[in-house]
């Protein structure tokens, strides 16, 4: 009789070894499975940048060397296989428009105190020539935009449409003090109101 009692109890601790192996399996597949996705997502990433970085240096460099609107195709024939935009496709590309000033500090009124506003503003210039105009006038155009932003309240730039109208106006300001349309563009890459 003793032995009929000791045989389901070692089945069901047997059962219950094997459930609890299966759960310690499951547990470490699932650990795996989420590094696994996790590598993947790091290591796949960097490659998309890699290919974007190569994609933006070719037309670029298919921009410089064809003019205003030239076929993207010329690139390629001019370059050979492509390894040709990595030498001098950079200094061509978007980035070389790009003319960034430092970060304007202002105090604005909310209504019912004084707040800060962090902006920093970066100019698209038409042409990497225009540079050297830019630095000539950098404290007019600075002092421009510092006075305009400061006449502004945070009812004023706390929407989209206000901080759209403001990129106008600081274009507007610019404008005065380089010729018009040297300046394509007006981008805002910080902007904090605390």
């Amino acid at each position: 009789m003793a032995k009929e009692e000791q045989a389901p109890v070692e089945a069901t601790e047997e059962g219950g070894g094997k459930k609890k192996m299966f759960i310690i399996i499951g547990a470490a597949v699932a650990v795996a499975l989420i590094l696994g996705v996790a590598a993947f997502m790091m290591l796949g990433g960097g490659d998309k940048k890699a290919k974007k970085e190569g994609g933006e240096a070719a037309q670029a460099e298919g921009a410089a060397a064809g003019g205003h609107g030239a076929a993207p195709a010329a690139a390629p024939a001019a370059g050979g296989h492509g390894a040709a935009p990595a030498a001098g496709g950079a200094a061509a590309g978007p980035a070389a428009n790009i003319f960034p000033l430092d970060p304007f500090i202002v105090n604005i009124y909310d209504g019912q105190e004084l707040r800060y506003l962090k902006v920093k503003i970066e100019l698209e210039m038409v042409s990497p020539t225009i540079k050297p105009e830019i630095d000539g006038k950098l404290a007019p155009i600075r002092d421009a935009i510092l006075i305009l932003l400061s006449a502004k309240t945070l009812h004023d730039i706390e929407d989209v449409q206000g901080k759209n109208t403001l990129k106008d106006e600081i274009l507007g300001a610019i404008n005065k003090s380089i010729p018009p349309g040297k300046i394509a563009k007006v981008y805002f890459t910080d902007f904090v109101v605390q």
